[in-house]
């Protein structure tokens, strides 16, 4: 089942970098950012989440919270965090239980070879739960102006 702007986005539950608990339901009545990438500490990832960083309080000044997924463990996560100053949660999807949710995990091709992994993807989420924007092909430097359609 493929996800299309207008569904009621799938309720999840994962931990974060912390070990605590987040759920989709902890967003209600906000809008929320959540943005999969592949891995933490490379360099596409780096560069989409501090652009994030970087436009975080601008984002909250338009009412987002912003939450990021990959599959990477919570220590992985909280390195990630420590080392680029990240001022949100990362949500560590290690059963890839909400990768499956959102449909972001699956083959992908690289040089010629196949393997699994995340598709770069995000999803905005009005305060209702609704799904209000997919963004599939991220411009990592220029994120956060995809989510505001700057």
């Amino acid at each position: 089942m493929e996800l299309k702007i207008g569904d009621v986005a799938p309720a999840f539950e994962g931990v974060n970098q912390k070990g605590e608990t987040i759920r989709l339901a902890d967003y209600a009545g906000k809008k929320l950012v959540l943005y999969f990438y592949p891995k933490d500490n490379t360099p596409g990832c780096t560069t989409q989440s501090c652009n994030l960083r970087d436009n975080y309080e601008n984002l909250l000044a338009k009412g987002y919270q912003v939450l990021g997924v990959s599959t990477d463990n919570e220590k992985s996560h909280q390195k990630f965090i420590d080392k680029h100053e990240l001022p949100f949660d990362l949500l560590a999807d290690t059963d890839k239980a909400v990768h499956d949710l959102f449909g972001t995990w699956g083959e992908k091709q690289m040089y010629g070879r196949k393997y699994m992994g995340t598709f770069r993807t995000t999803f905005v989420i009005d305060e209702q739960g609704v799904i209000e924007e997919i963004i599939g092909k991220v411009k990592t430097k220029e994120h956060t102006a995809q989510i505001l359609g700057e």
